[in-house]
């Protein structure tokens, strides 16, 4: 988020945020996996990571956005935008916006970098062509709802040119091991002369789609950006970002375990494990 400085009046307007109910968090034990290595997880889970980005590229689905700055609990500015994803007959990415009030921010402005953060970094993905730009440390494990995980914490190696990255820590499924929730932010902070860009901590929680993979469903920021060389150094900024409504598109994908196609929609049984995805003629 970058600074504004002159601060245009704003009509302050209070918001309800309709958010989803937070898993219950158990403690976090040091025990060591049983019966795997942690680096075995993380071989796995990549693994999984790697298949779940190139099954998601063929899921359409909707992206609610919405970023606030705020005085104590009164809303004092708001960018929005609500758009599809979806594809054309060639198969490539589309995003069809269907709402985007105008912009109503005056403390920040929304740069390029928050912009690709919240359409790839927000929703992490960790596969194993990107395991070795990561140092992963394994911290042990933690009870998240229903679900038994595995915790680490992963931080880049080196940050190159212009790249974004994640740095924070991750829950992984003990029994899909898969990835289950991401916490923590987008690196680097820029900070130039004429340009501090700042970006706020956050947690993205996922869900299970047609009982193969976990993809993002929720994430939230409220954090405080501490600007340096602006006037008004504090910024309070929240965001809520949904996504909803995946759909395999059209024909384009059949998922299969075992060598047997899963009709649309329905779940896996319980002992079976995704195979692969069979990308058909366009």
């Amino acid at each position: 988020m970058k600074f504004i400085r002159i601060i245009a009046p704003l009509i302050a307007a209070t918001v309800v945020f309709a958010c989803s109910a937070y898993p219950q968090e158990g403690p976090l034990s040091s025990d060591q996996p049983k019966g795997i290595t942690s680096e075995q997880i993380i071989e796995k889970f990549a693994a999984k990571e790697k298949e779940f980005k190139e099954a998601r590229d063929h899921y359409t689905f909707r992206q609610d956005v919405r970023v606030q700055t705020l005085d104590g609990d009164t809303v004092t500015g708001e960018y929005r935008e609500v758009f599809d994803v979806t594809y054309d007959n060639q198969g490539r990415h589309l995003e069809n916006v269907t709402y985007a009030p105008q912009n109503t921010l005056t403390e920040i402005n929304m740069s390029p970098e928050d912009l690709q953060d919240i359409r790839h970094l927000l929703p992490f993905v960790l596969t194993s062509d990107e395991i070795p730009e990561y140092d992963i440390l394994y911290v042990g494990q933690q009870q998240e709802d229903e679900l038994h995980c595995y915790v680490f914490d992963i931080a880049p190696k080196t940050i190159e040119g212009k790249r974004r990255y994640f740095q924070g820590r991750i829950w992984v499924d003990d029994k899909d091991l898969q990835i289950v929730k991401t916490s923590g932010k987008t690196v680097p902070d820029i900070h130039k002369k004429n340009n501090e860009n700042l970006f706020p901590k956050f947690t993205t929680w996922r869900e299970q789609v047609d009982g193969l993979y976990w993809f993002p469903a929720y994430t939230k920021a409220d954090d405080t950006l501490h600007f340096r060389k602006a006037a008004y150094q504090d910024v309070h900024i929240r965001e809520i970002i949904k996504y909803t409504d995946y759909k395999r598109f059209g024909s384009k994908v059949t998922v299969t375990y075992e060598g047997k196609e899963i009709p649309r929609g329905e779940q896996k049984p319980e002992e079976q494990k995704p195979q692969q995805i069979i990308s058909n003629q366009h």
